[in-house]
């Protein structure tokens, strides 16, 4: 595909705003419109080589959706039950970003994005986006990696002030590597 594919799941619709603002800044020339992962099929996101894909945080750092963490919606749970067998993603570029809310939940901040990053990466995508823990308050979170995020980390609870800077931010160290995968660069 000659764009970004921008996807996301959502449980109160705050992972669809910081996605609406995402796409926004990227622009439309480049990026197709942000979906939920709950209206689309696995073969809908896979025609992208370049992807941002969002999460809410929710459970006990599983996967979002009805079951372990208690969606009221269907999210990246039931999303990823569409696929029959693990898909070969080689080839493909991901970054991530996820919400949470670092005083409410300090003891698993954000660990819900963790647990896609390992879905993908397994699957052989390469993964991009790392993000630095610098600036947030947190007990625990198993989306740290080797002292970093494994994509941006946005808490619109208590940090809303910072998210179009740390958007910004991002978006100059992701957008590059994401353009060398489609045709829009050219």
């Amino acid at each position: 595909m000659n764009k970004i594919g921008l996807f996301f799941g959502t449980e109160t619709g705050t992972t669809r705003l910081v996605a609406k603002k995402l796409h926004k800044k990227i622009g439309e020339d480049i990026c197709d419109k942000p979906i939920n992962v709950n209206r689309i099929t696995p073969a809908e996101m896979l025609q992208y080589d370049a992807l941002i894909l969002g999460t809410p945080s929710y459970g006990e750092g599983d996967i979002p959706g009805k079951g372990a963490s208690g969606c009221f919606e269907p999210n990246w749970e039931e999303f990823l039950a569409q696929f029959d067998t693990a898909p070969d993603l080689t080839g493909k570029r991901i970054a991530f970003f996820g919400l949470g809310a670092q005083e409410r939940y300090s003891e698993r901040f954000c660990s819900s994005l963790f647990a896609l990053y390992t879905v993908f990466k397994g699957w052989g995508a390469e993964i991009i986006g790392d993000w630095p823990t610098d600036g947030y308050t947190f007990a625990h979170s198993a989306a740290v990696v080797d002292g970093r995020f494994v994509g941006l980390i946005i808490d619109q609870r208590t940090q809303g002030m910072f998210t179009d800077e740390r958007i910004d931010t991002w978006l100059a160290q992701v957008k590059p590597l994401l353009l060398e995968k489609t045709t829009a660069a050219a």
